[in-house]
């Protein structure tokens, strides 16, 4: 199968346009969102969940075009930046792009909504993959909610095989389905790397972390790309790609956030300190 990222479609030109880039692996990966997008594709709600608040949840936000068309999430990793995909931010020119935060249900006008001044993608980044899908944008303005705390290299026991761990995002409830107009979570348990490398090719212990049901039926899909996966308020992945949503055998393909730390820690304050 094709792969496919779990990005959003974006509106372009007025037309609502889904593009869905395919990579040459032997499983399907991402797919993109709902309105027209560059290249890779997601869809839009977690598959499998229920319905999340920002009040246990504050640093879940997502990414809109200039319209208001929500097409990737993120997460707040400081007062005045967050961290999503990099396959995410490659979607449109950051001029573009809009942080929206503290809006529980996307039809209304909770929260704030910033535009983004300066824009880090992991310079390796070149294919989910193929790893490092992580990027950091900063934004005009101050996001006043709480932020995710990052996990370091040294959270070891956060990554191990069976730990539950929570998806977050505003994407699709079924592959290729409708996409939701609010928060939605779910509870997954982290898959060991064996167990992944037999779902997955070209994972990449070091830069990638699994988490899904052996029998399928709870996961990320389209439109949640970039979102957070959490244990408990810690930030240890980013949703990437996987094939299709909630497939048997197939989890679903996070960045591992903890290899990029230092990053992700460095250029949330490079605003500030720049």
């Amino acid at each position: 199968m094709p792969a496919k990222f779990r990005r959003p479609l974006l509106l372009a030109a007025g037309a609502l346009l889904v593009t869905a880039v395919t990579v040459p692996i032997a499983v399907s990966t991402a797919s993109a969102q709902d309105a027209p997008t560059p290249p890779s594709g997601a869809q839009p709600r977690i598959v499998g969940g229920d319905e999340a608040t920002l009040s246990d949840h504050p640093y879940a936000v997502y990414l809109a075009d200039q319209n208001g068309n929500q097409f990737c999430g993120a997460v707040i990793v400081s007062s005045t930046a967050v961290a999503t995909a990099a396959h995410c931010a490659a979607a449109l020119p950051s001029n573009n792009v809009r942080v929206v935060a503290g809006r529980q249900d996307k039809r209304t006008n909770d929260g704030v909504v910033l535009t983004v001044s300066r824009e880090w993608v992991d310079p390796d980044f070149s294919d989910p993959t193929k790893g490092a899908d992580v990027a950091v944008l900063s934004v005009r303005g101050q996001l006043p909610y709480r932020p995710a705390k990052i996990a370091a290299a040294s959270d070891r026991a956060e990554y191990a095989d069976g730990t539950q761990a929570t998806v977050l995002g505003w994407g699709r409830v079924a592959d290729g389905g409708d996409r939701s107009d609010y928060l939605r979570s779910a509870v997954v348990p982290l898959v060991s790397d064996s167990t992944c490398k037999t779902a997955y090719d070209t994972y990449d212990p070091s830069s990638m972390v699994c988490a899904g049901y052996p029998d399928g039926g709870i996961d990320a899909c389209q439109g949640d790309s970039g979102g957070p996966l959490v244990v408990g308020d810690t930030l240890i992945g980013i949703v990437s790609f996987g094939d299709g949503c909630a497939k048997a055998g197939k989890p679903g393909v996070y960045t591992r956030v903890s290899t990029y730390a230092d990053d992700i820690a460095a250029q949330s304050q490079a605003r500030i300190l720049g």
